[in-house]
């Protein structure tokens, strides 16, 4: 079988605000994805998923502008990549179906992301339970090639072979030409980002350093970062120092091999360092890798009409690709 042209797909959910494990973890990569795939990446605003959490129909409205404003300001190009509501292509959903009447419920049972939100007191719900077979939706109708995720959802891009193949299978695809292509996983550069508690950074834990957060907010945030009871002046723990690690992702690796000498001897310049003098580090970081960002952020704010047409226009183009993977998958079944 000859391999499809290489397409990018990839959804963040927008049930609250963004945070640096978001932009560490996806969004980062998406961004430089779109240079070496230009014109095949596709990154939709899972709002169908957010229904699992999110109950408040004004609060999912607007997450899912601050999503798209928060992309553009971070620098997606519209004329690269497709940003679309993941909504806004209904093909999806019916594709869903679709694979849900080939997909095993042994399958679903084992998704660990569904066994980590039960233990963790979430209420279970079809929706919830079945949202691997929405996401494979999500990545099939698009023919992507390529998902990139952190290692967390690697599960999910497996679960998503396996209900390609069974499609296929079932509906007796010929080998060269299957309705439904496999995709492979494309691993995060940064899979995991500690939140201020030392778990995964993650809106579930309330644990999250928001991207655009500034002043007086931003340092606070950051105050909370969970450090030991080493006194000012010994010396620090890098490896086990939940700031240390935030600071490493904004620095170089001559400046992470010049902080982690300043940790070892717990002094900087002469003076006593600490983890106070490792937060404020943190906070001007933070408020400098983004600040071009944040402008620009601001603008978009102001003209929600200019997001609005980017959805639209990505919309269209992603409707076109998941139209013709339906109408594969409709003939195959005896739908038409």
């Amino acid at each position: 079988m000859t391999r499809p042209p290489a397409r990018v797909l990839s959804g963040i959910q927008p049930s609250g605000q963004l945070h640096l494990g978001n932009y560490f973890g996806a969004i980062a990569q998406h961004i430089a994805l779109q240079a070496r795939y230009p014109g095949a990446c596709f990154y939709f605003i899972a709002d169908y998923h957010a229904l699992t959490t999110v109950r408040d129909p004004e609060a999912l409205r607007a997450n899912v502008r601050d999503v798209a404003i928060t992309y553009l300001a971070l620098g997606l190009d519209p004329d690269k990549a497709l940003l679309f509501r993941q909504s806004d292509v209904p093909e999806v959903t019916e594709l869903a179906w679709m694979i849900a009447c080939v997909t095993g419920m042994g399958l679903l049972e084992r998704a660990h992301s569904y066994k980590d939100k039960i233990a963790k007191g979430i209420r279970p719900s079809v929706g919830l339970f079945t949202y691997p077979v929405l996401m494979a939706a999500d990545i099939l109708a698009y023919d992507a090639t390529l998902v990139p995720v952190g290692k967390d959802q690697v599960q999910h891009v497996e679960m998503t072979q396996d209900m390609a193949t069974h499609f296929n299978e079932a509906f007796a695809a010929p080998k060269d030409a299957p309705y439904l292509v496999r995709p492979e996983v494309l691993l995060s550069p940064t899979p995991y980002v500690p939140g201020i508690d030392g778990q995964k950074m993650s809106k579930s834990y309330d644990n999250t350093i928001p991207i655009f957060a500034e002043g007086k907010a931003l340092r606070k945030r950051i105050g909370r970062i969970v450090t030991d009871s080493t006194p000012l002046g010994e010396p620090l723990p890098a490896d086990r120092c939940n700031v240390f690690a935030l600071l490493s992702l904004f620095l170089d690796e001559d400046e992470r091999a010049d902080l982690r000498r300043t940790y070892a001897a717990g002094a900087r310049d002469g003076a006593p360092f600490g983890y106070g003098h490792a937060k404020k580090m943190l906070a001007e970081r933070i408020e400098a890798h983004f600040a071009a960002a944040r402008r620009r952020r601001a603008a978009l704010k102001a003209d929600p009409a200019r997001v609005e047409a980017v959805l639209a226009r990505s919309a269209e183009r992603a409707r076109a690709v998941a139209r013709a993977t339906l109408e594969r998958c409709r003939r195959a079944t005896g739908i038409r």
